[in-house]
């Protein structure tokens, strides 16, 4: 388990909301008596304290029994760094007594993202400005589970992965289909619990379009750096992983880790992985992983399509991971400088067939034409025969392209620079 206890307890009760008018959430009631506080009789009494409370109690820990936020600024030990799930308090207005707290969850230059009750009336992920922080508290002598101390790598991984997946999509080329910030409209659906239909997609594609930022941070906290155990990785193979599975999905980059490993292929992360995560060669680990990725690409019918920027997110995600088995990852440091790639086409003119974009149309057209039409005419053809045959042609096509292309370039500007050379100039005065 990558969270504390307490933290973990706190996740399950995500989305828990207070009752609008008189009545009152039972599930929130019990976090006033699980702290000592059967006196209050409604929801509408503020319970940020008694969340936080309640979800130490149940871990088996002491609360402070109180419904003051600040009260927990004397609860356990200071905490000079963030910790996942440290208990973080706040003011709230000029006034003194007042205040909110939660548990920390991550941060970014501003603001710190906060797991907690009574925000916006419902437990969830809260954003708060770092100006407002008065202490981070963590139980005495709690251990801090694997991993959890270290939110800086997973920082670094998420601005990696938005760095790639860029803002709104929908393009029906896409197997991912409707996307934003690469959190697809089924994972978001996920996320809230809903099953994606018909009656839902259009106010669900409305919500992810303008999905805030705490929300993306939630999804690639939970869905992908903890549940592919990432915390309990070196912070070199934890980087490369997470992008996997952000990319190929959780499932498949399990597999993924385990063969670059060279461990039983079982599907789930266990002792015997994380040990040999942690104790073999990194550089080589990332290397291998980096080859399985390449070639798993390399089998997709769209690749044709997709497949440059694959591999140039792919080849940035290599290299920022090797640069972590060196040592620290310089975060100022963007994709122009970390696998940069040479496009060719930015000082010559580029001939329409060497056009991948072209050609992914073509072979995806292919893809479904031929395999209906073949077998009328007494041949047998799969999609996959045509994708891979569409490919070499391409390839072939494209390098013969390069050529052409670049004989017509020279000689262009043969043409242009000649008439320079020969004529003679006079100067009649």
């Amino acid at each position: 388990m990558t969270h504390p206890k307490w933290l973990e307890l706190a996740w399950r009760d995500d989305g828990i909301r207070e009752k609008k008018g008189s009545l009152s959430n039972p599930k929130v009631m019990r976090y006033y008596r699980d702290v000592g506080a059967d006196w209050v009789k409604g929801d509408d009494v503020a319970w940020c304290a008694a969340f936080v409370g309640s979800c130490l109690e149940r871990a088996g820990l002491g609360s402070t029994r109180s419904l003051m936020a600040r009260s927990y600024l004397k609860w356990g030990r200071k905490l000079n760094q963030p910790r996942r799930g440290a208990i973080a308090v706040f003011s709230r207005g000029s006034n003194k007594a007042l205040g909110h707290v939660g548990f920390y969850i991550g941060e970014n230059a501003r603001s710190i993202f906060l797991l907690g009750g009574n925000q916006n009336d419902s437990v969830g992920i809260g954003t708060y400005p770092k100006s407002r922080l008065l202490g981070l508290r963590w139980p005495k002598g709690g251990r801090e589970p694997a991993g959890v101390g270290d939110m800086r790598n997973f920082e670094n991984a998420l601005m990696h992965v938005l760095e790639f997946e860029g803002g709104w999509t929908n393009d029906r080329q896409d197997p991912g289909g409707p996307t934003n910030k690469g959190i697809t409209l089924e994972v978001y659906a996920e996320n809230k619990g809903l099953k994606l239909n018909s009656r839902n997609r259009s106010g669900l594609m409305k919500e992810l379009r303008n999905i805030p930022e705490a929300s993306v941070r939630d999804i690639y906290l939970r869905r992908y750096w903890d549940k592919t155990r990432c915390p309990d990785l070196p912070n070199s193979i934890a980087f490369i992983h997470f992008d996997a599975a952000v990319n190929h999905g959780p499932g498949r980059s399990v597999v993924m880790l385990q063969k670059a490993l060279g461990v039983d292929v079982d599907g789930e992360i266990g002792p015997l992985t994380i040990a040999a995560a942690q104790e073999g060669e990194q550089a080589l680990i990332v290397q291998t992983y980096s080859d399985i990725r390449e070639k798993f690409y390399r089998s997709l019918h769209h690749f044709p399509r997709f497949g440059r920027g694959w591999l140039r997110r792919l080849r940035a995600a290599k290299e920022r991971s090797l640069v972590l088995v060196r040592g620290k990852f310089e975060e100022d440091k963007k994709i122009t400088d970390f696998g940069k790639e040479t496009d060719e086409m930015s000082d010559k003119s580029k001939w329409w067939a060497q056009s991948m974009t072209i050609w992914g149309a073509v072979v995806t057209a292919l893809s479904t034409v031929l395999p209906v039409i073949g077998p009328l005419l007494g041949y047998d053809i799969s999609a996959d025969m045509v994708a891979q045959f569409g490919e070499q042609v391409a390839r072939i096509i494209q390098a013969t392209g390069g050529v052409v292309g670049t004989l017509m370039t020279v000689f262009g500007r043969l043409r242009t620079t000649a008439p320079l050379e020969r004529r003679k100039l006079s100067f009649d005065f």
